[in-house]
C-alpha cells in the first residue's frame, strides 16, 4: 500500500492585502512588482517578482488602488501611472458578465 494514497494535495493559501481573508491561491488575484520596478496584474500567478494578493471583491480593488495597501505589500511607492493601470484592470473586470461586487 502506498503512503501517498490517503493524502490530499496541498493547496497553497494566500491572504488578501485589504480585507485579510485567507483563500486558496487560485481564488485570489496577484499583483506583481517585477525586478525592474514595474507593477502589473499577473493572471498566471507565476510571474517573477514580489507579489500581493487581492480577492475578487471590487471594494478591495478600489481600496488597494486608492490607499497604501499595495505600497506596503509590494514595498514600493505606486506612481499615478501604476494606479491608472490597475484602475484599468479593475474596470475591465467590472465589465465582465457574471461578476459581482461581493465575494463572500
Amino acid at each position: 500500500m502506498s503512503a501517498k494514497k490517503g493524502r490530499r494535495k496541498h493547496i497553497p493559501q494566500r491572504t488578501c492585502v485589504v480585507c485579510r481573508r485567507t483563500l486558496s491561491k487560485r481564488e485570489l488575484n496577484r499583483i506583481v512588482r517585477s525586478p525592474d520596478g514595474d507593477i502589473f496584474y499577473d493572471p498566471t500567478g507565476k510571474a517573477s517578482g514580489r507579489g500581493a494578493y487581492l480577492c475578487n471583491d471590487f471594494t478591495c480593488w478600489e481600496k488597494a488602488i486608492s490607499g497604501n495597501f499595495l505600497d506596503r505589500a509590494l514595498k514600493i511607492k505606486l506612481t499615478p501611472a501604476h494606479r491608472a493601470a490597475l484602475q484599468a484592470e479593475l474596470e475591465r473586470r467590472q465589465a465582465l458578465p457574471g461578476q459581482t461586487s461581493d465575494n463572500g
